[in-house]
């Protein structure tokens, strides 16, 4: 597979950064990577080799769970179906409000969107790790959201190639 090829299959896997794809066709990749498993794998080293700012990007890159970015309709096809795995595309008033509450906390304390592999969880599941996940300091979250992001990575190739 040529690098334009490789980056157009699967630049998308991490949110809007077709950089990881870029750095990992650098990663000399094998047999070993011909399943979700192994590219995951090379995906994953290309995105912890990173500098932190550059994997804030990739955060900041998220939407917000159920936010009026959900509402305007603005997700890509990946976002709104994990979304809506979980049921967060048909919240109750009171239940949006609540997740709104946590993301506007979140946010303000941590400097970017709270990041859960919702495919994971149910709606009563992401609030529980909302309110444990805000317990955390900046570092230790940062570190969860990024470990949460290659989770989503995980799931994405998982339905896009064989094991």
């Amino acid at each position: 597979m040529s690098r334009e090829a490789f980056v157009a299959a699967y630049g998308g896997i991490f949110e809007h950064s077709p950089w990881i794809a870029e750095r990992a066709f650098e990663l000399e990749l094998g047999p070993a990577h011909n399943s979700a498993a192994g590219l995951h794998n090379a995906l994953a080293r290309a995105f912890r080799g990173a500098a932190e700012d550059a994997r804030l990007g990739v955060l900041t890159a998220h939407p917000d769970l159920a936010s009026k970015l959900a509402e305007a309709q603005r997700l890509t096809a990946e976002n709104a179906e994990e979304q809506s795995s979980a049921g967060l595309d048909a919240l109750t008033d009171a239940e949006r409000a609540r997740f709104i509450e946590f993301i506007a906390a979140y946010t303000a304390r941590f400097g970017f969107p709270f990041i859960i592999a919702v495919r994971d969880h149910d709606k009563a599941g992401i609030l529980s790790a909302f309110e444990r996940r805000l317990t955390h300091d900046r570092d230790t979250e940062f570190h969860e959201a990024c470990r949460q992001v290659e989770r989503i990575a995980r799931l994405r190739l998982d339905a896009l190639l064989p094991e």
